[in-house]
């Protein structure tokens, strides 16, 4: 039995290496995971202090951006992207009353016109789906080393011990029952032994080692699928990456398309209206500090060109329909000079085909940045 230890202890401290790798992997791609450690808000003042509100309650998304050392475009994208996971959190959007209390405070900026609020297991979940960030990456680590705590221990050396136990629950029965027995009625009785030893003590713990590695089988696979779903994802989010992709996209397709532009930004409350005619509003949204976008999407042949007609139906919609502080009109063919002049003379972004593939590309377009 001492030959087998070494190996046995390799094989445990393997398979609680994997295990703890795979908890890791699960807790940023499995919301069931998370719900279950959601209730662990302590792991936050472990890694770093939380700065809260004067309500001690809430936060606003620069003070979880300032916690998580990451810019507020990445939690604006995080809530966008997981919105009603992180509502059954607790976020929600301050009150007008609220929002005028946090400006009074010089708690967020006299421009801004609402307010995401976070409360402490909001922020946890937050950390929890956060990949760059080093700040988030121990939140995760502190809740598996909780978790791994509290998970039932092995007894130390088991198998040595169970054959231990073994060895003397057949020794006393055999002293037992083998006075005066011949040698043929001893290892009859000793074989009965054994049997009945290893059917009441092995057999439940292998049968019980089956079981759980059964159960561990079905979240592997179940893993697995999330993973092949997010690789699914990503690939139309880089197919999406190319002027080839966005030229074959329908005008509906399009108008999405430029929305998840706007919100990848950080921009706010962007909706995709679309369907009132060729001269009205496609996109509506917000920039972070409350100026209002309106946008107008032309999904058209690379070879034909946006005319200043095409413009000066633009700002009347944009600018007197509804009082837009940012116009874009996105283009996937260019603009011809007159159109340009146009726009520039009336604060109209002109979002020709060379900047749309850079700003597709990953650039941020200069008009969407805060005020300073």
């Amino acid at each position: 039995m001492s030959e087998c230890r070494p190996p046995l202890e390799r094989a445990a401290q393997a398979q609680e290496e994997t295990s703890r790798m795979t908890d890791e992997v699960a807790l940023l791609e499995s919301r069931t995971l998370r719900d279950s450690v959601a209730q662990r808000t302590e792991a936050l003042d472990k890694v770093k202090a939380l700065t809260l509100l004067p309500d001690g309650t809430h936060v606003t998304t620069q003070m979880v951006a300032t916690y998580f050392d990451v810019l507020e475009t990445a939690v604006y994208s995080m809530v966008s992207d997981h919105r009603e996971e992180l509502e059954a959190n607790g976020y929600r959007l301050a009150t007008a009353e609220e929002v005028t209390a946090f400006k009074a405070g010089a708690f967020v900026n006299r421009y801004t016109s609402q307010v995401g609020l976070f409360t402490r297991r909001t922020v946890l979940n937050v950390a929890m789906l956060l990949r760059d960030s080093i700040v988030a990456r121990q939140v995760r680590t502190h809740l598996l080393d909780v978790e791994e705590n509290q998970r039932p221990r092995p007894v130390d050396n088991f198998v040595h011990r169970l054959a231990s136990l073994l060895d003397e629950h057949i020794g006393e029965i055999l002293d037992q029952r083998v006075v005066t027995r011949t040698d043929r009625q001893v290892a009859e009785i000793a074989e009965e032994v054994c049997r009945t030893a290893v059917g009441r003590t092995v057999v439940p713990l292998l049968n019980a080692a089956v079981q759980n590695d059964g159960e561990h089988r079905s979240r592997i696979q179940a893993l697995e699928d999330e993973v092949t779903h997010l690789r699914r994802v990503l690939r139309e989010r880089e197919a999406a990456g190319s002027m080839g992709a966005l030229d074959a996209m329908n005008p509906r397709q399009f108008e999405q398309h430029i929305a998840w532009l706007c919100r990848r930004d950080g921009c706010d409350r962007v909706t995709v209206t679309g369907g009132h005619g060729d001269t009205g509003a496609d996109i509506v949204a917000y920039t972070p500090d409350g100026r209002r976008i309106v946008v107008q999407c032309k999904s058209r042949n690379p070879g034909s060109t946006i005319a200043s007609g095409d413009v000066q139906q633009f700002i009347g919609m944009a600018k007197l329909e509804y009082n837009a502080d940012i116009a874009l009109l996105v283009a996937t063919c260019p603009f011809t000079r007159d159109a340009l002049l146009l726009a520039a003379r009336h604060d109209v972004t002109a979002v020709h085909r060379g900047l749309l593939e850079a700003w597709n590309n990953g650039a941020t377009l200069q008009v969407l940045n805060s005020v300073p």
